[in-house]
């Protein structure tokens, strides 16, 4: 059976983001256990792979990744029964409105560009936070056969 952790994977191949991401969501409050994929293939592996433990509370996915990008990490993501529902958050500096439009189309949860300023992107983490971990009820995972 496939289970949710109080976890959040954290996709993203630089590690100045990285370690922002961390900063900001430690200041906004945020105490859930972040786990980094580098790459969308270590995603994927993470994700879908032999070894595949108890699914995140939340996927935050940037789109412009080596190996696999994040749109095709989405794609594939849900076209799995076992990763169909989970929330999946695209952050990213991206600003193409195409980028916008097929993480919708591929049914991103939400879009969220990543604000300039630290304080900013501070009170979006947090917000997300709050939203995601605490306020959304997620359906629970699909049953594996």
């Amino acid at each position: 059976m496939t289970t949710y952790q109080n976890h959040i994977l954290l996709v993203e191949d630089n590690p100045d983001d990285v370690i922002l991401t961390k900063r900001a969501m430690k200041k906004a409050g945020i105490v859930n256990q972040i786990q980094v994929a580098v790459d969308g293939a270590q995603a994927l592996e993470i994700l879908l792979g032999p070894d595949a433990g108890p699914l995140p509370s939340l996927v935050l996915l940037d789109l412009k990744l080596p190996k696999v990008d994040g749109l095709e990490v989405l794609r594939t993501l849900r076209e799995n029964p076992r990763t169909e529902f989970l929330p999946i958050v695209i952050l990213t500096t991206s600003r193409e409105q195409t980028d916008l439009v097929q993480g919708y189309r591929l049914r991103a949860n939400s879009y969220i560009r990543k604000p300039v300023s630290f304080p900013e992107f501070v009170q979006a983490v947090g917000q997300l936070g709050v939203y995601w971990l605490i306020l959304n009820e997620a359906p629970a995972p699909i049953l594996e056969d």
